[in-house]
């Protein structure tokens, strides 16, 4: 029977209005008593789901705003206010769907996501094209996408090559030209060309089913402000209601009593921070940012201090192998045969580089590796064809008692001096080459670090397990405060603290892996990683899905925004309380005027929260 009456709403508020006008043109040609008989079936018609709901919220031990209008409109028409009574129901029923019809729009991004999800896929079984619900493709299966279709799940091409519309996964609008072996992400749109891919994740497991489930979390995850009005809303509507109670008994004017109790509602202090919230958090989904939550949000909009990992977040994290210089007569391809052998243990970007490096130049790695050790932040060691092979930094060689001879040591510093990581190799305990990689700052690294700057940033940091000297080029080049180099996971973790008991609100960004105790240890942790992996989707506060720097200026300028939105909400909302209050106290406002006052207050804070959908940080940050 509720849900009945709840599926009808939008009916019985029309009914009601159609009622209310037939009763004014009842009292224009003088039928006093069809009029009251509109009225008070209107009154009576558009209170039920409104006395059903304040009903709900008394078993739950909840003051709601509906009980507010049930007492109100209760009073109203025990006074033989009947005019009153129609149009206070209908007004706050017109408004509650007014209100639904524009929270819709502001979880429009949520909904456009949902959208976009693919529903079919195309996959050979048994040597056949099948089309399939996305829900039945199984890891392995060999998925076809041609021009203009979805991918329905996350894979690697294994034939073909085509351009992709990756702005559902990352916010980016630039199409990305995909080949055999590329990553390829479920709800991602395959402009031109044609390929397979073979499932690697699934269902619910793909990333883009990830974004949705976070964003679906973040925009019901509550703000402090939200936690705060919630606890402030249990409080102040009893209050509420004793106030009129002591109004009537100071005044002995039950009409002004109810008047008071009606434009005293907090409706629009309730609903104003929860909305600028969901907002908000769309905003930042359209653009390929992922922040969790109303909490993470207000606490990013604090944040005053940046600290960076180097590789892969200030950089391009795309390292290439630029040199390989030998010592004594080590011959130059089998050094980099061994040490790409080793390096196939490694996780770690710089080891993948030599490994890639190696293939590329059609050597096949075909030995294990026995033995095989991972220093974090240091190196690798182990065995590859009875050989012992230490690859790594210079400390990995000191902790081994590996001599540097003085030709490896000035050469080292040279290519370090130039901006490349020197990486000492040595087999059996003789240092026998030193392989150089370099990695490229990101284009938008200095435009993304200015606007940040500009917009309340007043400390950037660079932390990094790499050499001095790429250290000190990457950090003049960018203008930061300061850097620490050669640090392993456990440094970055102790500068994070120093920096909180300092005073300093730091936010930390990495590439969720490496970095993830200093991530975790940080006030607000940011992961940058393009399609967003597992961990960084899993531990960060924040994920740029598109791992472009400028995301993170718009992701903290969005925070700001976002906050900034739900203080004028309450300011709002609180004014416009205390005005009703003393209009009805000095008897200017009446209880239908101050009905449509308040449901007109609640709309304003509704749609100034709108505005943070389409949000774009202004170009003169000076102002901001």
């Amino acid at each position: 029977m509720i849900q009945h009456i709840n599926k009808h709403k939008n009916h019985i508020t029309a009914m009601s209005a159609i009622l209310i006008v037939f009763g004014f043109v009842a009292g224009l040609y003088g039928s006093s008593f069809m009029k009251d008989g509109a009225l008070i079936t209107a009154t009576v018609i558009a209170s039920v789901p409104i006395f059903i709901k304040a009903y709900q919220a008394l078993r739950m031990k909840a003051f709601s705003i509906e009980l507010l209008v049930s007492i109100a409109v209760i009073g109203a028409l025990y006074i033989g206010e009947y005019v009153e009574s129609a149009v206070v129901t209908f007004l706050f029923l017109f408004g509650a769907y007014l209100e639904a019809r524009t929270l819709e729009k502001t979880r429009s991004s949520l909904k456009d996501l949902v959208d976009m999800a693919p529903q079919e896929a195309t996959v050979i079984r048994n040597g056949e094209q099948v089309v399939l619900p996305v829900e039945e493709v199984l890891e392995g299966d060999r998925v076809i996408i041609r021009s203009g279709g979805k991918i329905p799940v996350d894979g690697s091409i294994v034939t073909g090559k085509a351009t992709l519309n990756e702005a559902a996964v990352t916010g980016e609008s630039t199409p990305a030209n995909k080949e055999m072996d590329d990553q390829v992400f479920s709800g991602t749109i395959l402009d031109s060309g044609y390929v397979e891919i073979v499932a690697e994740k699934v269902g619910d497991d793909t990333t883009f089913a990830k974004i949705i489930e976070l964003v679906e979390e973040a925009q019901e995850s509550k703000s402090k402000a939200e936690k705060f009005l919630d606890k402030f809303a249990n409080v102040y509507t009893p209050a509420v209601v004793v106030l009129s109670l002591g109004v009537y008994l100071i005044t002995r004017d039950l009409h002004l009593a109810i008047t008071f109790l009606v434009v005293a509602c907090p409706g629009a202090l309730v609903i104003g921070a929860p909305v600028s919230n969901v907002a908000g958090i769309g905003n930042g989904a359209k653009n390929g940012v992922l922040v969790k939550g109303g909490e993470v949000m207000d606490k990013f909009s604090k944040v005053d201090t940046l600290v960076f990992d180097k590789t892969g977040t200030l950089t391009k994290g795309k390292p290439e192998v630029t040199d390989i210089k030998t010592f004594g007569s080590q011959d130059q391809i089998e050094l980099l045969r061994l040490v790409a052998q080793a390096e196939t243990i490694s996780e770690h970007h710089l080891g993948q580089t030599i490994v890639k490096k190696a293939q590329s130049d059609g050597i096949k790695l075909t030995s294990e590796v026995t033995d095989g050790e991972i220093i974090k932040g240091n190196g690798i060691r182990g065995s590859v064809e009875g050989h012992i092979i230490t690859v790594g930094t210079n400390k990995l060689l000191k902790l081994n008692d590996i001599k540097i001879p003085k030709e490896a040591r000035d050469y080292a510093v040279d290519r370090e001096k130039a901006g490349n990581t020197a990486i000492f190799a040595a087999v059996d305990e003789q240092v026998v080459g030193i392989l150089a990689i370099a990695d490229q700052i990101r284009e938008d690294a200095p435009k993304a670090l200015e606007q940040m700057r500009k917009t309340g940033i007043k400390k950037i940091v660079m932390l990094t397990g790499d050499n001095r000297h790429t250290a000190e080029l990457v950090a003049n080049k960018l203008g930061i405060d300061e850097f620490y180099a050669e640090l392993l996971p456990e440094n970055k973790v102790e500068f994070v603290k120093k920096l909180k008991e300092t005073g300093h609100v730091v936010a930390m960004a990495g590439d969720g892996i490496n970095d993830a105790p200093a991530i975790a240890t940080a006030d607000i942790g940011l992961a940058m990683g393009e399609g967003g992996t597992d961990v960084s989707m899993e531990t960060a506060d924040v994920v740029l899905m598109a791992d472009k720097l400028m995301q993170f200026s718009h992701a903290y300028s969005l925070a700001k925004a976002t906050i900034r939105n739900m203080k004028q909400n309450t300011f709002f909302a609180v004014g416009i309380v205390f005005v009703l209050l003393a209009g009805v106290l000095m008897g200017s406002v009446k209880l239908a005027s101050g009905m449509f006052i308040h449901e007109a207050s609640v709309l304003l804070v509704i749609l100034n929260a709108m505005r943070l959908i389409k949000f774009k940080p202004k170009k003169d940050f000076s102002k901001v």
